[in-house]
């Protein structure tokens, strides 16, 4: 039975909708519809994949080009793209790995997995020199709990309702949306759920005036359990939503009082997107373990990477990863290539810059236009969610506005239904944001007039 349907809209915008077929009918061509066919033919379908929206060419800085021809600003880049795509650096370490050690065979090592594990080390905050790399965030999610299981011989953990840490079964158990956990059960023992610290679905009612009710909850169910061995979460969501400077760490000093290990998911965000080089670093606390991917490939490659406390290097006589690519060349080059983009172009002091500049700008468009609600951002990780005079989410608008935007030139996505979500790329020119304002502020004027039209 498919009843995709019913299933509410969260980490991203669905492929099984009115709208999107509407904008393939009005932009695409012949030989464009028939690769997607082709492509529905042989992949398997699911929801925010198969069958796809477009077809692409080529990606380029801040900008993908479709089968056409036509350039996007890409405002949502999968949170791969802080340095951009196509990075010469990146490409220029990528050839020398591939020229001299394609890949690593199990039980060596290599001058590039070292030297990368050295630059994390060296880079990360607090005491977090130990890593393990993986191909991507949810093999690393899954090495943080094997490890916590381990370090502190508990099973069970806390983590966030509407979070997402990776799409893999023990993954899907952590995180909280039904579009990625429904159907999927018997889910992993021992998953602990808790309300996350987002005003405009708080369980508590808190309003503006936050009271963080969601922590004092957290020591309940640390209370109840006992032997909880981690808390999991992301430092702030992916969709925009930042928790209060004190959430992460009274956390942390819950986590400190009832022996839970502190990990946090920096997976779309670390590398520079939120203004500091790990998002954690703003909230003055330093984890028992942080996990980084998407960025961390430049933009090319898929890589992820487990950094954790050199007391916890405790799995000396087990598997925690062992991944066929856990210290592949060509992606530990691009990674520490990529590392070395960051800090020479100083992108995380960019984006802190950048940042600012453009969230007052969606804050003015906030004002022209009242189905704006919230406008939130660190660094160039934005948001602007949508709702009605009466309160209720505007999702049917905020698909409009996506794909309104996307017919003149920029690419995002949309999350939790109403929630439209802006990551450019760190290397972004200035004159690209305002380009993105100028286009929201059209789509977004469009729609207004249509709803004053009787």
């Amino acid at each position: 039975m498919n009843d995709s349907k019913a299933i509410p809209q969260s980490e991203g915008d669905v492929n099984l909708s009115a709208a999107r077929t509407a904008w393939q009918n009005e932009h695409l061509d012949a030989e464009t519809r028939a690769l997607l066919e082709e492509d529905a033919r042989f992949f398997l379908h699911q929801s925010l994949s198969s069958p796809c929206l477009n077809v692409l060419h080529a990606c380029d800085g801040s900008f993908l080009i479709d089968a056409q021809g036509r350039r996007y600003l890409d405002f949502h880049g999968n949170n791969v793209h802080q340095i951009g795509f196509g990075n010469p650096k990146v490409k220029a370490a990528v050839v020398e790995a591939m020229d001299e050690l394609p890949f690593c065979t199990r039980r060596y090592t290599n001058r590039h997995a070292i030297a990368l594990a050295r630059k994390l080390a060296a880079i990360s905050p607090g005491n977090l020199n130990k890593c393990l790399f993986a191909p991507g965030g949810a093999e690393a999610i899954s090495m943080a709990v094997k490890l916590a299981r381990l370090a502190t011989g508990r099973f069970k953990t806390i983590s966030l309702w509407d979070s997402f840490h990776g799409a893999t079964l023990d993954t899907i158990s952590l995180g909280g949306e039904a579009l990625f956990r429904r159907g999927m059960g018997p889910l992993m023992p021992g998953a602990e759920h808790v309300p996350p610290p987002e005003p405009q679905r708080c369980p508590f009612r808190c309003g503006k005036s936050c009271t963080l009710a969601c922590v004092d909850y957290i020591e309940y169910v640390l209370e109840r359990e006992g032997d909880v061995a981690a808390i999991i979460g992301e430092t702030v969501r992916s969709t925009g939503t930042i928790p209060p400077k004190d959430y992460w760490q009274r956390v942390r000093s819950l986590c400190d009082r009832y022996g839970a290990l502190l990990i946090l998911d920096e997976i779309p965000h670390g590398l520079g997107r939120t203004g500091s080089m790990f998002t954690c670093e703003q909230y003055g606390i330093v984890p028992d373990m942080l996990v980084i991917g998407k960025g961390l490939g430049g933009g090319m490659l898929p890589m992820a990477a487990l950094l954790a406390r050199e007391d916890l290097d405790v799995g000396g006589g087990v598997a925690l990863g062992h991944f066929t690519h856990e210290k592949n060349p060509v992606l530990c080059a691009a990674a520490l290539a990529t590392i070395e983009v960051i800090e020479a172009e100083n992108l995380a002091q960019r984006a802190a810059k950048l940042g600012a500049r453009f969230l007052a700008q969606l804050k003015d468009l906030e004002a022209r236009h009242p189905i704006i609600c919230d406008v939130r951002g660190l660094g160039l990780l934005c948001a602007l969610t949508l709702r009605h005079a009466d309160g209720s989410p505007a999702e049917a608008e905020a698909e409009e506005i996506l794909y309104a935007a996307l017919s003149l030139g920029l690419s995002f996505k949309t999350s939790m239904g109403n929630t439209i979500v802006l990551t450019p790329p760190l290397t972004i020119e200035e004159q690209h944001l305002n380009t993105a304002i100028e286009i929201l502020d059209t789509a977004f004027s469009a729609l207004q007039q249509r709803a004053s039209q009787p």
